[in-house]
């Protein structure tokens, strides 16, 4: 094996562009005092979107709709592309949670948990939660020829030791989002584990994201960048030939410059949807503000719920519910003595 991690990139015009951009726009997030019923919301939207890229990228083949619908209610049965989706959103979640009551810092024991979590009922119990102990190769899903082969399972451990020492000893000379970037594509040319390498090594650069200071961190997914032209992520993420020959020649470079614009295209489509969201929600009455609430706990309302909730006449409570569809906030569902309302998708 070759000595210490040192990777080859340069900062070029259009890389400290993109990250001047990012500091800006999670400046401008951080500072926005959201509601919180805004914050639940797309906080779930959030999850259920990366739920779906990020298994989507592996060649899962449900649709959002559906992943939306197994999130909401576990089958009892899971076939293993259901279960892939419910792992997923787990461990998002877990890390969600983890984040924001305690912090977490990236580490190996924090990537094998990401791993087993992902994998959970899907491998052998040897390979959840654990470096391969064999060799790999990593075809071209199109023409099933190698591509390329990752280092030897011996060597796994060191490298990603190295990588991890490397990714500290640089926390405070250089930009966490150039960090999480050289972490991501390092560890999917290391390819540590017999399966999951890709879900993991997004989910951990998740971590660093939010390391580096992005409170709103559980709102966005980059992960849906990737899965919209899935082709450039792989080619990008991506080396061809042998990892030994490759690791002191791979630039870092074209990769960090897309991964950077990702992030940027993510936090665009975020801020465009939370804004007004969060807008709307402001301009709420306290009776308004109940029948969100109310729908936050049981999934949906009646005008009959709604009447217990407060002391307003049957017009005037139309009229909420009038208003909240109008915001954009709820979406109406059936017709007369059957009508209820559920939160609007985004």
């Amino acid at each position: 094996m070759s000595s210490v991690f040192s990777p080859r990139y340069t900062i070029t015009e259009r890389l400290l562009t993109n990250i001047k951009q990012i500091n800006i726009l999670v400046e401008n997030l951080n500072h926005r005092n959201f509601p919180k019923v805004v914050q639940f919301e797309f906080e779930k939207t959030a999850r259920e979107v990366s739920s779906f890229a990020s298994t989507s990228i592996e060649g899962n083949p449900l649709p959002l709709t559906e992943v939306k619908k197994i999130l909401k209610s576990t089958p009892h049965h899971l076939r293993d592309s259901e279960r892939e989706v419910i792992n997923y959103n787990q461990v998002l979640a877990d890390l969600n949670d983890k984040i924001k009551k305690e912090g977490v810092s990236l580490s190996i024991p924090l990537i094998l948990t990401i791993q087993k979590g992902v994998t959970s009922g899907l491998l052998p119990k040897q390979e959840s939660g654990h470096f391969r102990k064999s060799p790999v190769v990593v075809n071209d899903p199109r023409t099933g020829k190698i591509v390329f082969i990752p280092p030897d399972e011996t060597d796994i451990k060191a490298l990603m030791g190295d990588l991890l020492n490397y990714i500290s000893k640089k926390r405070k000379a250089t930009d966490h989002l150039i960090l999480a970037g050289i972490f991501h594509k390092q560890m999917v040319l290391i390819h540590p584990f017999s399966d999951g390498n890709g879900r993991t090594a997004r989910l951990a650069t998740k971590v660093l994201l939010a390391e580096m200071g992005l409170n709103t961190f559980n709102l966005f997914s980059f992960e849906n960048y990737y899965n919209r032209n899935v082709s450039r992520y792989f080619q990008m993420v991506g080396e061809q030939g042998d990892y030994y020959e490759l690791e002191r020649k791979v630039n870092f470079t074209p990769w960090l410059e897309y991964f950077t614009e990702g992030i940027i295209d993510e936090l665009l489509r975020v801020q465009k949807i939370l804004l007004p969201a969060a807008a709307a929600q402001n301009q709420l009455t306290s009776y308004q503000q109940k029948i969100l609430d109310f729908v936050k706990v049981h999934g949906s309302i009646r005008d009959r719920d709604y009447a217990k909730l407060v002391k307003r006449a049957k017009p005037t409570r139309a009229l909420d519910f009038r208003k909240l569809v109008k915001l954009g906030i709820l979406t109406r569902k059936r017709k007369g003595p059957a009508t209820y309302y559920i939160q609007k998708e985004r």
